[in-house]
């Protein structure tokens, strides 16, 4: 028998039962972890160096990055949020640092350091952490829980599930009255060949990138419809969009699979995409600066006397697709192609045929409906003393520390309702 058990040896698991125990020592807590190891996700997050939060400190503006919880979690981002968590790691010997785009790693550069202070508080408090403990059944019964695993029946006054995107899980409490969100991938690169951007990956650029279905114009036709402007994209992102052996990613890419995830499955992951290569410009401002150059530069070539600053070895393709070869000089270049060039700087469609997995991010947008959580203490609406933190509820985030912020106030917020509970 214990006072709380947590189901799920993971980010929001370990933080919930750390602190709980922290605050009443006197409970008897338990970590139930379905496989050999804890912590798996911490290990391989961010490359093995485990991308722990981000310095985004007002709560305003850090709800700002979740396409799903961003109005719910506003309450609990006022209650602990990112500094509440560097001051957590560093009160236990682990100190963070801040990157250039505001994401925070251990000095150590390793997950190691993250999961090394987890099992040592978890030792120092006294939870339990039974692995192998793959959850195969949840009874509400009259003195609280009944957690059956592949082992042993479990019995707790209170419940806190904190699994992540686990499909059983979720199955589960849908047969204890949980209506669940179904779950799509969320944070992924798109998969496209095409000759634009074939034999240039590692070339990144600011763009604006826009989704259509797809019904846009062929992509090797290089004149411009005019009827191409007039429709409505599904879907628009700002930002550095990066050239990839297997085609586009970047944060502008990755925005449009956090924001977009349901829409993008709908589409079967095959779509079209138009990019803005020089957002600064539209067709017409391009073209009237092409015409300069061609005006000022007419003795030099095309290839070789780029008309922006974009990076040359995409100007070169670009201008490829335009039909203007590498002898071209700007002198003989005909008003159609100045065109067909403006177009694929500014108005560039590639096809989307599939999705890609980001590095080693697994998450998913989907999970307990947010309307039956009480975001003041993350208890089910449906079963008083049943709690959820992170992942498993229907709550994603854009990349950069944000998924493990969501899981650190999840936890924190339900320890400090559970504390709270056995008063």
């Amino acid at each position: 028998m214990y006072d709380v058990i947590v189901v799920g040896g993971g980010a929001a698991g370990f933080y919930t039962a750390i602190h709980l125990a922290e605050a009443r020592p006197d409970l008897k807590v338990a970590i139930l972890e379905r496989g050999k190891e804890v912590l798996s996700k911490v290990k391989v997050s961010g490359g093995g160096r485990c991308n722990v939060t981000h310095a985004e400190f007002d709560p305003n503006e850090l709800v700002k990055n979740y396409p799903r919880g961003e109005k719910e979690l506003r309450g609990p981002f006022h209650s602990y949020a990112c500094g509440d968590t560097v001051g957590f790691f560093e009160n236990r010997g682990v100190r963070l640092k801040i990157e250039e785009d505001g994401r925070m790693f251990p000095v150590s550069d390793s997950s190691q350091s993250i999961i090394d202070c987890f099992l040592t508080e978890v030792e120092r408090l006294n939870v339990k952490v039974l692995k192998h403990s793959a959850v195969t059944d949840i009874k509400k019964v009259s003195n609280g829980w009944q957690v059956v695993t592949i082992k042993h029946a479990y019995q707790c006054d209170k419940l806190v599930v904190a699994t992540g995107s686990n499909p059983k899980i979720w199955k589960l409490l849908q047969q204890l009255g949980h209506s669940i969100e179904p779950a799509v991938p969320s944070l992924f690169t798109f998969n496209c060949k095409d000759k634009r951007i074939s034999g240039i990956p590692g070339v990144s650029s600011e763009a604006t990138i826009e989704v259509f279905e797809n019904r846009l114009s062929d992509t090797k036709v290089s004149v411009r419809l005019k009827s191409q402007k007039a429709r409505k994209p599904l879907l628009v992102s700002e930002g550095p969009v990066l050239i990839t052996h297997w085609g586009l990613s970047g944060p502008a890419v990755l925005k449009l699979s956090a924001w977009g995830a349901k829409i993008l499955h709908k589409l079967a992951y095959h779509f079209k995409v138009r990019i803005n290569w020089l957002p600064e410009y539209n067709f017409e401002g391009i073209l009237g600066l092409l015409m300069e150059v061609k005006r000022v530069e007419g003795k030099k070539t095309v290839h070789r006397t780029k008309a922006t600053d974009l990076p040359r070895r995409l100007w070169v393709n670009l201008a490829k697709a335009a039909r203007i070869s590498a002898a071209d000089k700007w002198a003989d270049i005909k008003k159609e192609h100045l065109e067909a060039l403006a177009a694929q700087l500014t108005e560039c469609e590639l096809k989307i045929e599939g999705k890609s997995t980001f590095k080693e991010e697994f998450v998913t947008a989907g999970g307990v409906n947010l309307k039956e959580l009480d975001f003041k203490t993350y208890e089910s609406k449906v079963h008083s003393g049943l709690y959820f933190a992170g992942e498993v509820i229907n709550v994603d985030a854009i990349t950069g520390g944000f998924n493990f912020q969501n899981a650190w106030t999840g936890g924190y917020m339900v320890a400090n309702a559970i504390a709270n509970e056995f008063k």
